[in-house]
């Protein structure tokens, strides 16, 4: 009986190996949660960014949209072996500022948190202008060039 009962155990354990990495792999290919807020002068984006230290963290400022990559690792626990290998390992979010934003990505800053969470700051261009409204009336009709 003792085989079986070894059997069985060695059994579990695969079974929740292939369950664990299945999650894992799920995880890594939902992208990352994140807030987009606005304030006068800058956007944040703040991404869950759980168990990453700052040398795991990639960010970037492509096309409109603030770009990251989260590359963790496992921690070693002395006396303990791995049983769901659940988490994620490959990370990735990206987040869409809005379509008239007008940012200085130079100047962008990027701070991750104890609690987990990485906030990108992109700063927006300090040399908008301002654009006269005028009422429809006072717009002029130019005649149309193929009547003559």
């Amino acid at each position: 009986m003792t085989g079986f009962k070894e059997f069985g155990k060695s059994a579990a354990s695969a079974v929740l190996e292939r369950v664990g990495r299945g999650v894992g792999k799920v995880q890594e290919r939902k992208p990352l949660s994140y807030d987009v807020l606005e304030s006068d002068d800058a956007y944040l984006v703040v991404f869950d960014a759980p168990g990453v230290t700052r040398s795991d963290v990639q960010v970037r400022y492509v096309e409109g949209e603030v770009q990251v990559r989260l590359d963790r690792f496992r921690d070693f626990h002395e006396g303990f072996e791995m049983r769901f290998p659940g988490r994620g390992l490959s990370l990735d979010g990206r987040a869409r500022l809005p379509p008239d934003a007008d940012v200085d990505a130079g100047e962008a800053s990027a701070t991750l948190s104890d609690n987990g969470t990485l906030r990108v700051e992109v700063p927006k261009r300090g040399n908008g202008t301002d654009v006269t409204v005028r009422e429809e009336t006072e717009v002029d009709e130019t005649p149309d060039d193929d009547a003559a």
